[in-house]
């Protein structure tokens, strides 16, 4: 089965400070896209789709295609505030970054025609997860309507410089997704994490709860959910010039409204990734270890 890895690319990283895309991680220059592509390669995907703005379009394509464009199908999405508007709705004057994941993967919908992952660019998800990712939407039965998550355990995740935004999953018995919380301000504590809660107060979380790192599973049949929701979030949103589309609350949706199920793929994998400048040090460390593991080789394209 074909299989397409969507990566949103989109984001400039305002709190990092610069394009982290492509920021070299790895001991020869990598980026951590290309150590998501490498695994995604290996795992059995044959096509990659990226999720990019307007304003890098450029140099984006320019670096990403000397590497890539020769080992893998690859494609190119521009995501832009006016990009699948609904009619009837007008960009507010204020509002300028796009309206989030799920606004990013739903402008993949002319370009994606097979299952598929959803990556972010800048985290870096490990060899077993993209493996495991596969290896569902190989084995996927034909119920078009049964998707993927890769759950990542929380304290693995956070920054040890900064707050970030994580979905707290609740998973059922089966191993199936019950619901999933977009928390927008997550931060370390000495005894586990906690996330604000809007009021001017946080509640406090363990530390071990499963997170979404936006690592999804789909068929295309997820275009046509995302189509219609956008309008309504466009709707609920129209004076909240930051609000944005997240993808998790897409699928938090139809899990209560029982038109799909997400099954959680546990993964041994530490995540870890670039939010902001401090973060870099801890990334290239962390990949020069599993380089010295055998995990990578010291040059991934050669």
């Amino acid at each position: 089965m074909s299989l397409n890895l969507v990566v949103l690319a989109a984001g400039i990283g305002s709190r990092y400070g610069g394009l982290k895309q492509m920021d070299p991680m790895g001991p020869a220059g990598e980026f951590i896209i290309d150590y998501s592509v490498f695994d995604a390669i290996r795992a059995g995907f044959d096509e990659v789709t990226f999720v990019i703005s307007r304003p890098v379009e450029k140099d984006f394509k320019a670096v990403i295609a000397a590497r890539l464009e020769h080992r893998i199908r690859t494609q190119y999405v521009l995501q832009e505030l006016t990009t699948e508007m609904p009619a009837g709705f007008r960009v507010p004057h204020d509002r300028t970054k796009p309206w989030g994941t799920g606004h990013a993967v739903l402008v993949c919908r002319h370009a994606v025609r097979t299952p598929f992952a959803v990556i972010n660019a800048d985290d870096f998800y490990g060899r077993e997860s993209f493996a495991r990712l596969a290896g569902f939407l190989n084995r996927r039965s034909i119920d078009e309507t049964r998707y993927s998550m890769v759950g990542f355990v929380l304290h693995n995740t956070v920054s040890e410089h900064g707050h970030v935004a994580r979905g707290i999953c609740d998973v059922d018995s089966k191993g199936f997704l019950r619901n999933v919380v977009e928390r927008t301000r997550i931060e370390k504590t000495p005894t586990g994490a906690r996330f604000a809660t809007g009021d001017d107060s946080w509640q406090a979380l363990t530390g071990n709860e499963l997170v979404s790192m936006n690592m999804w599973g789909f068929t295309p049949s997820i275009f046509g959910f995302l189509a219609d929701e956008f309008p309504r979030f466009l709707a609920s949103a129209a004076n909240q010039p930051k609000a944005e589309f997240f993808m998790p609350a897409l699928v938090d949706t139809l899990i209560r409204q029982g038109k799909a199920t997400t099954e959680v793929l546990e993964t041994p994998d530490s995540w870890f990734g670039v939010t902001y400048t401090e973060d870099k040090p801890v990334v290239v460390r962390k990949i020069r270890s599993l380089v010295e593991a055998g995990v990578y080789p010291s040059k991934l394209w050669t």
